[in-house]
């Protein structure tokens, strides 16, 4: 069984590129960000607009990630998710470089996580930023800069979990899906089925309830198509 979870919002409590715009881009990451809100821009040309406004040396990105929490309850459900051979693997529209180090201080380094990539080169002295979209997960319909669904097709049975836009479409094709905030209210509207969760250990408490269900119907499929 494969898991997929977002990160910014769902594992982290904060939105971690957001922390970064605020404390180090040109005020004009804003005026972006409302662009994509109102529809008029794709996340993809959104975020690599954004990232290319930062204005901090790696160091002092370093410094701001080291101050971002992750839900106290996900190394528990990690755990769970190892112990029950359930390949976890973390989808996110966000920049891989943050997610990263941002588990790594939280002693998580085994973790696949496709997203964003970040890309930095030194001109006239100044470390300047650049994004690119994850070669496995390029060319989203809807113009993320990862394609969530492409990352989860041919995967099965698949659990997604997650909170917000990114996580629309995705959320359509997963065989469970554990849904909250902005996500939760989508899944309710389009009629999609999911489960609620507050924080990850409601998450885990839930799933432990379900996963074997998804696990019998599994097997039977397989066992169908074997007959």
């Amino acid at each position: 069984m494969q898991v997929f979870s977002d990160f910014d919002g769902t594992i982290s409590i904060q939105d971690v590129t957001d922390v970064v715009l605020s404390c180090f881009a040109e005020p004009e990451w804003e005026d972006i960000e409302r662009q994509w809100k109102d529809g008029l821009i794709g996340s993809a040309e959104c975020m690599r607009r954004q990232v290319a406004l930062i204005r901090a040396s790696r160091r002092e990105l370093d410094a701001i990630l080291d101050t971002v929490a992750i839900d106290p309850g996900f190394p528990a459900f990690r755990n769970y998710c190892r112990l029950n051979d359930m390949a976890l693997t973390i989808v996110s529209d966000g920049v891989d470089y943050f997610i990263r180090h941002v588990l790594r201080r939280n002693g998580i380094t085994d973790l696949p996580v496709v997203a964003n990539l970040l890309h930095s080169s030194v001109v006239g002295g100044l470390e300047t930023y650049t994004l690119a979209p994850a070669p496995n997960a390029a060319g989203c319909s809807s113009g993320s800069g990862v394609c969530k669904c492409r990352v989860v097709a041919g995967m099965e049975p698949q659990v997604y979990i997650g909170d917000g836009r990114s996580d629309f479409c995705v959320a359509g094709r997963a065989d469970l899906v554990f849904a909250k905030d902005r996500l939760a209210d989508y899944c309710g509207d389009k009629n999609i089925p999911f489960i609620g969760f507050d924080d990850f250990t409601d998450l885990l408490s839930k799933m432990k309830a379900v996963i074997p269900g998804i696990a019998r119907q599994h097997r039977a499929v397989l066992q169908s198509k074997i007959a």
